[in-house]
Order: C-alpha cells, then structure tokens, then sequence
C-alpha cells in the first residue's frame, strides 16, 4: 500500500491534465501546444512534491512504527539519519518521474526530455528546492510532535500558486510577484514554458543560477533549523515522545 499511492496519484494526474490539455488543444488559436506545456509542468511539480513528502513521510513512518528513537540508540548521527531521508525520498521521486514520463509517453505522445538534456540542471534546482522543504517540516514535526504532520500536506499546492506552475508568473498580481521571486521553482517553470515554446525566456541561465542560489540557500538554512530542533530536543528530553504511543 505504501507503495501503491503514490503511483495511483501520479497515474490519475497525468490521465486527468493529459485529457485537459488535449481538449484546450482542441480549439483556439494558441501559438503553443498546451500538451507540452501542461504535461510537462505536471512531471515535474510531481517530481518536486515526491522529493517533499518523501523525506518528511519516511520521517514520519519512522514515528508511527516507534522507532525513531531506536535510531539513535545506535552511533547513528542525525547527519546521517537526514542523509538516509534524502536517499529514500530520491528514490521515490526518481521513481515517480519515470513513471510519469511513461505514462504520458505511451497515452499521449508526450515526451518531457524532447527539449533535451537542459531540462536535467532545472530538475536539480526541484530536487535541492524539495529537500528544503522536506527537512524544514521534519523539522517541525520535531519542535510540535506528530500532530503537526497536516502542515506539510498542503505545502506544495499553496507554493503552486507562486511557483507560475501553470501559467506565466506576469499573470500573478505586483505582491504576488514579488513572493514568486524568492522562490526556486518559479525560476524552474518559467525556464521550462520558455524551452517549450509558450513564451520568450531569453535568461535560462540567469534563471537556473538565481533559482539554484536560493535553493542551495534554503536547504542549508533548514538544515541548521531541524539541528537546532534536534539538540533543542535532545536536552529537554521532548524527544522521548516520538517513542511512545
């Protein structure tokens, strides 16, 4: 079941948007092909959500199977046990988008590399960006318990609307705008419609470098967050309660 989930999700998503797309295919006069855009945008939102929930959910089965504590009982350090997240939340997402790619390769037609391998250096920038905020609510599920845990379900839907995931970020009001710009993937989507087509994106580099700063800026300011959390923790003794029921 762990298992089954998240592919059934990804299947319905890429079914869902897949006949969307082709029905806004079906009539206008739009100068790109909404296939490409919206399939493409959904892989790697998927990609990126996966990374997210990966590190935060393999925290939390952790938790729920009371052996959390075990852990550390052992010379593990928390460096490692992050590290250990990362890993299975890498795999999952890695899964998750060759699924996806699959899927609307065989059902539509579509195929998320045909803009080349530029689109790999962009899907980093998602994964460090993920990992941030995968870390940042593990973070919090230590400092509040695992009550906390509804926060991080709605993340990536509310990050979607300043992300410019399916539409161009000028579409956004001036305040609106000004919170896309200080986040990663905004960067990434706007590069991506660019490389499609939709729209004129003549600074792919200046983008995948402002987007891979912050990126790399976030995940190291969550990194020191969820330490801080921990040893907080640790020498008050609120740790002792993600071993017990």
């Amino acid at each position: 079941m762990r298992l089954t989930a998240p592919f059934l999700w990804i299947f319905v998503d890429i079914i869902l948007w897949g006949f969307i797309s082709k029905y806004l295919s079906a009539f206008g006069n739009a100068t790109f092909n909404f296939t490409s855009v919206i399939l493409g945008a959904i892989i790697l939102w998927n990609f990126l959500t996966r990374i997210q929930q990966g590190v935060m959910t393999a925290f939390l089965e952790d938790v729920w199977a009371q052996s959390f504590i075990n852990f550390f009982a052992s010379p593990l350090t928390i460096k490692e046990y992050v590290a250990g997240l990362v890993a299975t939340s890498l795999a999952m997402g890695l899964a998750s988008f060759l699924v996806m790619a699959a899927v609307a390769g065989l059902v539509f037609g579509y195929n998320v590399f045909k803009i080349g391998l530029i689109i790999l250096p962009f899907m980093l920038v998602l994964f460090i960006f993920a990992v941030a905020m995968g870390i940042f609510m593990t973070a919090i599920i230590l400092r509040f318990g695992p009550s906390a845990e509804w926060l991080g379900w709605p993340i990536p839907f509310v990050l979607s609307i300043f992300a410019g995931v399916f539409y161009p970020i000028s579409t956004l009001p001036a305040a609106l705008q000004a919170v896309s710009k200080i986040i990663p993937a905004s960067y990434v989507f706007e590069s991506f419609r660019g490389l499609t087509g939709a729209v004129s994106t003549p600074h792919l580099l200046a983008n995948f470098l402002t987007g891979a700063g912050l990126a790399i800026i976030y995940l190291a300011l969550m990194y020191i967050f969820l330490i801080m959390i921990y040893r907080r923790n640790l020498k008050n003794g609120q740790l002792s309660r993600f071993g017990a029921e």
